[in-house]
């Protein structure tokens, strides 16, 4: 297979969501389609325990939502910085490290590579949040290694990393007609990423871009947190969270969290943490509210109730009306709600942290609000309702500008390269 010198590979691999674009010598960065017509891919994979096959993206959510026999893995990025990443889990009769699996990902999108370019790209360059790691350089630079490590693995040559917000800046700059300071905001599954950058058609052929970011920062916030705090207020109390048990005492708390959280709700169904939720039936004074805890771990329905609370804050944002959540799977006659009143209530705290995240941004970068042109909004969770009222009330005169929420750091990356 030959190796494309003059092509650039832009890969996005998100906690959520991931997508890739291509760019050849001095054109223009196209899109490269990973399922069906779709540019975006969830960033999932289903190892089917019937067929011994591995799926990914939407297919494998919904060999998971159909009930098929397998294991569901998602927001493996998460675990990048973590001491969970060199873990080993069973799959397909193997051991296998966490690191293998997003290897085994990568793999998935070379091939599409392959198959769309007849060749392997020259250059890759991979997106990466300004911190995997919050406060800890060292645990950054090894989440970076071993990502790099994984695309190595999976078949990917000269490969270098370039931040999430600023390939979705370059991205927003192929669209602009005079100079402009934006602070880009790239709200993501994982992290919330802000750049202050000066950008214009001038400024695009420079092949040293460095004085134009003025400011960068992170924080590890993002959509899973929101889903994280939906859950724990709204599903979790159904199942014992907050609960109080005959002793007067609530009910221990950690198995809610991990069971709110997607990259960790897997380690939920092992025999070790079965027989722990089953020793909390003492803590409980309602029966019912620790059988449905139980019902829910040996059916291994966790991802399935995540899926759900994600779709309802979608849905409720988007509609700005309340999206009620069926949970009849798990009970008959159970269910929930998410409410545009409700979903900026329970994420005001995290928004709190994302906003001033931002503001921050401006400070290194020594400007006032007053200063920006723009505020480019791109990521996924940057379509919530809430998120965006909390940016206008901190940056109430500065006009909000919508991208390419799932494609526009893929092809800022080829741009980049």
């Amino acid at each position: 297979m030959p190796l494309l010198k003059d092509t650039t590979l832009g890969i996005d691999f998100g906690t959520s969501n991931s997508a890739m674009s291509v760019r050849q010598g001095s054109g223009r960065a196209r899109m490269i389609a990973l399922e069906a017509d779709a540019f975006t891919l969830p960033t999932a994979l289903f190892f089917n325990t019937e067929d011994h096959r591995t799926h990914f993206g939407r297919d494998a959510v919904s060999q998971y939502l159909a009930g098929t026999e397998g294991r569901l893995m998602r927001s493996l990025k998460s675990l990048l910085g973590s001491a969970l990443l060199q873990d080993k889990t069973a799959v397909h009769n193997k051991l296998v490290s966490y690191q293998d699996i997003i290897s085994l990902f990568l793999r998935m999108l070379a091939q599409k590579a392959r198959d769309e370019l007849g060749g392997m790209p020259g250059r890759v360059v991979m997106g990466r949040p300004v911190h995997f790691v919050d406060g800890d350089e060292d645990r950054d630079q090894h989440a970076e290694d071993a990502l790099r490590q994984a695309a190595v693995d999976a078949g990917f040559e000269n490969v270098s990393f370039q931040f999430e917000p600023i390939a979705a800046a370059l991205d927003y700059e192929q669209r602009i007609a005079h100079e402009s300071l934006v602070l880009v905001v790239d709200i993501g599954g994982g992290t919330s990423d802000f750049t202050v950058v000066r950008l214009g058609p001038e400024r695009m052929a420079r092949a040293d871009r460095g004085s134009d970011v003025l400011a960068t920062t992170g924080v590890h916030v993002g959509g899973t947190d929101f889903d994280r705090r939906l859950s724990l207020d709204l599903l979790m109390p159904l199942l014992g969270f907050k609960h109080t048990g005959p002793a007067g005492r609530e009910v221990p708390s950690r198995v809610f969290f991990d069971l709110s959280t997607w990259h960790l709700i897997q380690w939920l169904y092992s025999p070790r943490a079965l027989r722990d939720a089953q020793n909390l039936r003492t803590d409980y004074a309602d029966a019912r509210l620790h059988a449905r805890l139980m019902r829910v771990l040996h059916e291994r329905l966790g991802h399935r109730m995540a899926n759900t609370v994600e779709q309802a804050k979608i849905a409720a944002s988007l509609a700005d009306a309340e999206a009620p959540m069926a949970l009849d799977w798990i009970e008959p006659g159970l269910h929930a709600a998410v409410t545009p009143e409700g979903l900026a209530r329970f994420l005001a705290q995290p928004l709190e942290q994302v906003v001033a995240c931002a503001q921050d941004c401006l400070q290194q970068a020594g400007i006032s609000a007053q200063g920006l042109e723009a505020i480019y909004l791109t990521g996924g969770s940057s379509a919530l309702r809430p998120l965006r009222h909390a940016l206008k009330a901190a940056f109430p005169d500065t006009p909000q500008l919508e991208g390419d929420l799932f494609g526009g750091v893929a092809a800022g990356l080829a741009v980049s390269g």
